[in-house]
């Protein structure tokens, strides 16, 4: 269940509440591309933006409509309390599985971070996916706090960062951590410039962020990666490099991303939660032409 491709839908927003309608077209269209399970409210889904019971809303339409689909509920808060309910309600409304990022305003220690998933643990039933996002938690995971919580019992996953550009060394990197995780527990790469090197590096599955909005384009990677054929995902990651430029250079990918749906009509205009503003009217244009030269308008 954690491997392949795991497509990671945006929570649109209008006028400052979550636009159902929007949300399950896009669970809609993730089931119809047979991606291999759903991550609903990981930072593409603004979880963090979030109140409870809008994030209890949000897993029981992405359950409803995922069509069979396996889909994992992001439960991250700042407060350990928080996190609990939120785990709760994603059990009730029927997630295959809990993502689990460790917020932060006051910095962390790995004490405090070991803690989490292990009270997370011990109070769910759902197999868990460590949530390494150091650009959003300001948190990094050491390769040791790695092996500390994958022994923990319902740990199912870790989503690492982006792997080294080199190959030998991507392949040093996953190696690293599979030396000191067990064997049940997969690797999923994250950071979409460098998902094909991470699979061809031995990462079991892509927690995509494009994959949310463009699962054909995602699942081509994948499946070639999948079947072995790492030359050729890897040359359509490297086609797609006016794309990932669009991520380095507009401070992220989720500004991006909610351009692309935006543009695509997915999600209504200015869909992300305030304060962020979105792009400016010609970057749009500029995404808007990096997706059509790129034929990614489908």
């Amino acid at each position: 269940m954690f491997t392949g491709l795991s497509a990671f839908p945006l929570t649109p927003l209008v006028d400052d509440e979550v636009d159902e309608t929007a949300f399950v077209r896009l669970i809609d269209r993730l089931a119809t591309a047979g991606v291999d399970s759903i991550t609903a409210l990981g930072s593409t889904g603004s979880y963090a933006y979030l109140t409870v019971e809008e994030r209890k809303r949000v897993a029981q339409l992405a359950v409803e409509h995922a069509a069979g689909t396996p889909v994992f509920i992001g439960i991250g808060a700042l407060r350990t309390s928080q996190v609990l309910a939120n785990a709760a309600n994603a059990e009730q409304a029927g997630a295959t599985g809990l993502l689990l990022a460790p917020m932060t305003y006051q910095p962390l220690t790995e004490d405090d971070v070991f803690e989490l998933f292990r009270t997370v643990t011990a109070h769910s039933s759902l197999p868990v996916i460590v949530y390494d996002n150091p650009g959003t938690t300001h948190f990094t995971f050491t390769t040791s706090l790695y092996g500390r919580i994958a022994e923990l019992p319902g740990i199912a996953s870790i989503k690492i960062p982006g792997v080294p550009a080199e190959p030998e060394e991507a392949r040093t990197r996953v190696g690293d951590i599979r030396a000191v995780i067990p064997e049940y527990v997969t690797i999923g790469v994250s950071g979409d410039a460098r998902a094909a090197a991470g699979l061809a590096a031995g990462c079991d599955a892509w927690y995509s962020v494009i994959g949310g909005t463009l699962p054909t384009l995602a699942l081509g990677i994948t499946g070639a990666a999948r079947e072995g054929r790492f030359v050729d995902a890897l040359a359509e990651s490297e086609r797609l490099a006016p794309l990932w430029e669009l991520f380095s250079e507009f401070g992220g990918s989720i500004r991006v991303v909610a351009a692309i749906a935006e543009h695509l009509a997915l999600v209504p205009r200015a869909s992300l939660p305030l304060p962020l503003q979105g792009l400016t009217e010609a970057q749009r244009q500029r995404v808007a032409e990096v997706i059509d030269e790129l034929g990614l308008d489908r």
